[in-house]
């Protein structure tokens, strides 16, 4: 593997970030516990929904694979069409992340009921863009608090404590959806009433406890740092990293078709449904320190590439069905959930690298854009060639798509002569 991560940032973000020194250096800020609590609770609250909803879709509503693959790129790719808002909106004054995020965190907590009323394919689409647009809104702001919170050497670690208290959640989510379908069968409202009630205390705990203004700063950033994304976009190495996102979220099968090619190639039974999740999550919850850590000591791009070959090897899994049942089922998440432990957070992580701190927000929110686009391009596609082909040929497409994407990304993420962010490049 000959990946290799530029540890070269702004001068801006290196002076603004907290001081750090013996006994301090292990530390993770305030600001990121407090972010993570936030995610933790709102993931419960987003988990329960997402653990019943591909069961509630096509088994309630009798709703068909390309259908369900239209809503699930929906729900996949609406935030990508708010996200680089989101980032921009964020960037453009002091605590400004802050009350953006918050307003994500919002409407999404809005949509949550309104999947009690719907009965509908369309409906149901927009509700759950309503909940995207959200997250759109709220995810580049959260990172940035999180990369600024944070001296550039311990971001890997950061982003990583972070995920792993939004892994408690998605782990928490879907137990509580299971508990509540088991003690009221077919209780899929039920669900949705809990988990609006939960996604309003996420809410609330943002704006009581996470600080509105970071780094100490009090001033409205220049206005020549605002708004230019074009400029953004040219910055060295960031490119690089959009490109490769896009391509590997084309090819990166959403988790509900995960679970639903589990549930289906294992021979799972339907009561087995919402406890999938939780293999992904608990091998997330485990690993997102560690390889956080880890990408802060190898390069946190070649760890975001590396996950993906995790997911490919659960790809082959399905695809060859070695066994059956719970074992392999047990293989196939455990390795869902390494590749977003060596992903996710990787790849934000990476990207805050490449970005000075004005633009930190704008410069996430553009590669979170392009894989999300590419995400729901992957939902829509994959759920046309199981309606006309079936399973089997869908998810053999794909892991050829994402090993070519794989090494793709080799080829695009070589060691580059440096490029440091200099004041001309703002």
């Amino acid at each position: 593997m000959y990946l290799a991560d530029s540890r070269r940032t702004s001068t801006s973000a290196s002076a603004a970030a907290p001081a750090h020194g013996p006994g301090r250096s292990a530390r993770i800020a305030g600001t990121v516990l407090a972010l993570g609590t936030v995610s933790l609770i709102t993931d419960i609250s987003s988990e329960m929904v997402t653990a019943v909803l591909p069961l509630y879709v096509v088994t309630a509503l009798g709703v068909s694979p390309l259908g369900f693959g239209l809503l699930d790129g929906v729900y996949n790719g609406a935030s990508a069409a708010v996200r680089l808002l989101g980032g921009v909106l964020g960037d453009r004054g002091s605590g400004r992340h802050k009350a953006v995020a918050a307003a994500g965190y919002g409407l999404s907590a809005l949509g949550k009921p309104m999947l009690l009323l719907a009965r509908t394919v369309p409906l149901i689409g927009l509700v759950l863009a309503v909940d995207r647009i959200g997250k759109g809104l709220r995810t580049a702001p959260r990172d940035a608090m999180i990369s600024l919170a944070t001296p550039p050497e311990q971001r890997g670690r950061a982003f990583g404590v972070h995920r792993a208290m939004d892994t408690a959640g998605a782990l928490t989510g879907p137990l509580l959806a299971f508990l509540i379908l088991r003690a009221a069968p077919g209780g899929y409202h039920a669900v949705f009433t809990v988990s609006s009630c939960v996604a309003a205390l996420g809410v609330l705990v943002l704006v009581l406890l996470v600080p509105g203004r970071l780094l100490g700063r009090s001033d409205p950033l220049p206005t020549t740092a605002r708004l230019r994304l074009p400029e953004t976009l040219r910055l060295p190495g960031l490119r690089r990293i959009a490109l490769c996102a896009t391509l590997l979220g084309l090819a990166t099968v959403s988790d509900s078709f995960v679970y639903l090619l589990v549930q289906r190639r294992l021979d799972l039974g339907a009561g087995w449904f919402p406890l999938l999740p939780l293999g992904t999550a608990t091998a997330y919850l485990l690993l997102a320190v560690p390889l956080g850590s880890l990408g802060d000591r190898i390069g946190r791009r070649r760890t975001f590439v590396l996950g993906h070959t995790a997911l490919l090897g659960g790809y082959v899994l399905l695809l060859l069905r070695p066994g059956s049942g719970l074992p392999l089922a047990a293989a196939v998440l455990a390795l869902h959930g390494l590749f977003y432990a060596a992903s996710d957070g990787m790849l934000a992580a990476a990207t805050a690298e490449t970005v000075p701190e004005e633009r930190r927000g704008a410069g996430l929110a553009l590669v979170g854009t392009g894989q999300a686009a590419g995400r729901f391009a992957c939902s829509v596609v994959i759920g046309a060639m199981w309606s006309r082909w079936g399973d089997t040929t869908a998810l053999a497409v794909m892991t050829g798509a994402l090993a070519l994407a794989a090494a793709a990304a080799l080829r695009l993420l070589r060691p580059q002569p440096d490029h440091p962010v200099t004041e001309e490049a703002r």
